[in-house]
């Protein structure tokens, strides 16, 4: 695979990049990670990235033992080293090895690591002409008061039972509701419906549940720049269903337009013929990244 990963101090090819099995990220999914993308040549709105990444440290009491300044610095490295204009760049933090029979956390060394690979499409651009089949699982979204969505986690065991459904129904991807049956988020992205059309329509995502996406948060202040209604609010799945556009947004590929929810055609359009809203939002995302405010050059690796 083409790309560079950064591992215990030093740039290494991805095939190297190793973690020990005894190690808490892969034994207890305990660890925190963030990706940020990079598109011809620019890194989009990587302070929001490291900001939220920081904010996970924090609540999970882990320590990489890095600077802000290095952590950045190490993300331009695995760029500028793996040669990439378009990337996917991800930066994670592990709980480590615990002392020798101990399950004890506060033993544990506390692991950084990061690594950049060509840009990865949730959705491959083939698909999101057309339009995504968007299934509703019936897994139940692991309860934010026992895992926090806001922490950015690999507890996606409910996702990826949720996706084999979507494949057994014919989908592309799945959205999960939580307990009471709202919708909460699919796996890698946050959802949006738009309620009504011309001067009725208005933006709702789900405000509970789910990672406050840095795309989430762009999809929100696009909305307002436009002078379009957002309403942050718990959303149920007959609102989602009865939606005149359903859209996505994700780092892999901004805002990604639903065609069906179960099989059911969105506002009743044909593939690849999305409403006024999604096709305002898709511009205007890929805009964003020529604002010199929201995006930086990638640079050289010390």
């Amino acid at each position: 695979m083409q790309g560079c990963a950064f591992v215990d101090g030093h740039y290494v090819a991805p095939e190297d990049a190793k973690i020990s099995v005894f190690d808490w990220g892969f034994l207890h999914s305990d660890a925190t990670y963030d990706v940020a993308h990079v598109w011809q040549g620019r890194f989009f709105r990587l302070d929001d990235h490291l900001d939220r990444f920081e904010a996970s440290l924090r609540a999970l009491r882990l320590d990489p033992g890095l600077t802000r300044a290095q952590m950045r610095q190490v993300m331009h490295g695995c760029v500028q080293r793996a040669g990439l204009r378009d990337a996917y760049v991800e930066l994670l933090c592990t709980r480590g090895v615990p002392a020798a029979g101990s399950r004890d956390p506060r033993t544990c060394r506390n692991r950084f690591m990061a690594f950049a690979i060509p840009f990865v499409w949730i959705a491959d651009p083939d698909a999101q002409k057309r339009g995504l089949d968007l299934v509703v699982g019936s897994q139940q979204r692991i309860a934010a008061g026992s895992v926090d969505p806001r922490v950015k986690n690999y507890h996606w065991l409910d996702f990826v039972m949720g996706l084999f459904q979507a494949y057994d129904r014919g989908g592309d991807t799945v959205v999960l509701l939580d307990a009471a049956g709202h919708v909460t988020e699919g796996p890698g992205f946050n959802v949006f419906a738009v309620l009504g059309r011309g001067a009725d329509a208005r933006i709702v995502t789900p405000a509970r549940g789910v990672l406050e996406g840095v795309s989430r948060r762009t999809m929100i202040e696009l909305a307002h720049g436009m002078g379009l209604p957002v309403e942050v609010r718990d959303l149920a799945l007959a609102e989602l269903r009865s939606a005149d556009e359903i859209f996505l947004s994700s780092t892999g590929g901004g805002a990604i337009a639903v065609h069906r929810l179960d099989g059911v055609p969105i506002g009743g359009r044909a593939a690849g013929n999305f409403g006024a809203v999604t096709r305002q939002m898709q511009a205007a995302y890929w805009a964003l990244h020529d604002d010199p405010r929201l995006t930086e050059p990638v640079r050289g690796a010390d």
